[in-house]
């Protein structure tokens, strides 16, 4: 996730329907005008996470992330239908987990002793990849700041073609990156990679409110004409342009703040390795504190 320009908006009046996709199940809050048929979904109903729908990412770019948990610690299911990604400390360190349905290839790291020009290792298989459809998450978000949470999709090869549309959009659902430092929620997109050709103006940022029973729904009506972006029944945004056209993955992350050190890659592009130090406000965490996810659903349009 980068940064980018963000454009300040107000909601526009409520806009979604409640629906009853899944029974005894949260509504889910779906757009108006459109036939909605459920395609994927996890609602955490289980002991253990559901290791066919969700793999951890642990590396960034190619190498070893200290901020990603790894092997799904600081995942838990609290037994009443919901999971929590919690903040951990170690010592003077930090990390929390990052959950994803598939994996972007440059975050692959090289195989240890095989040599050859090739920069990745062996692709992982994606759990779950689609294209087009409504995406939806039913969460609470972090208390303390120094560290956010996100409901985004990604493509395994963003930025690896001229056109967005062949090869992925970084769709941000939303982040709370802001919402410890003036209350502000940010969803919308990114595209180009991460270089030089990056782009990153297709943002909106809306007041962080919950919903009267104290969650908050966040999704986005992603089709060929453009992305709509949706807040607790309301319209906060659009962008119509540029489109993917290839299936990509969802993901529910968090991340303590400060390890992106030089470029937001820790110094990698320079062909080293030296991530940054936690962020001062991460001292100030009351634990536990956690990002906690009712449910995850993808609807088709019919």
């Amino acid at each position: 996730m980068a940064r980018f320009n963000e454009i300040d908006i107000k909601p526009v009046p409520a806009t979604e329907i409640s629906t009853s996709a899944v029974a005894g199940e949260a509504p889910s809050l779906l757009p108006p005008g459109k036939k909605w048929s459920l395609v994927w979904h996890d609602e955490f109903n289980g002991t253990e996470i559901d290791k066919t729908k969700w793999m951890c990412r642990e590396s960034f770019w190619g190498a070893d992330f200290p901020a990603f948990a790894h092997d799904y610690e600081g995942v838990e299911m609290t037994g009443n239908g919901t999971v929590r990604l919690h903040l951990l400390r170690k010592g003077d360190d930090f990390c929390s987990p990052h959950l994803q349905t598939g994996s972007l290839t440059y975050d692959i790291p090289r195989e240890p002793g095989r040599g050859g020009f090739w920069p990745f290792g062996a692709k992982k298989q994606p759990l779950f990849m689609h294209k087009f459809g409504y995406y939806e998450v039913r969460c609470r978000l972090p208390k303390c700041a120094g560290w956010h949470a996100a409901f985004w999709l990604q493509a395994p090869g963003i930025g690896s073609h001229p056109d967005p549309a062949a090869c992925g959009v970084e769709c941000d659902i939303m982040e709370n990156y802001r919402q410890h430092t003036d209350g502000k929620i940010v969803c919308g997109n990114g595209w180009g990679g991460y270089g030089s050709d990056s782009r990153w103006f297709g943002h909106f940022s809306f007041d962080a409110e919950t919903m009267a029973d104290g969650w908050c729904d966040y999704g986005v009506d992603w089709s060929p004409d453009g992305y709509t972006f949706y807040a607790n029944g309301k319209k906060v945004g659009e962008q119509n342009e540029p489109v993917s056209n290839v299936e990509q993955f969802v993901l529910i992350s968090t991340e303590p703040g400060g390890y992106r050190k030089v470029g937001n890659d820790g110094g990698l592009s320079d062909g080293r390795i030296e991530w940054g130090k936690p962020s001062p406000a991460l001292f100030d965490a009351v634990l536990p504190d956690f990002f906690e996810v009712d449910f995850v659903r993808v609807f088709d349009a019919v």
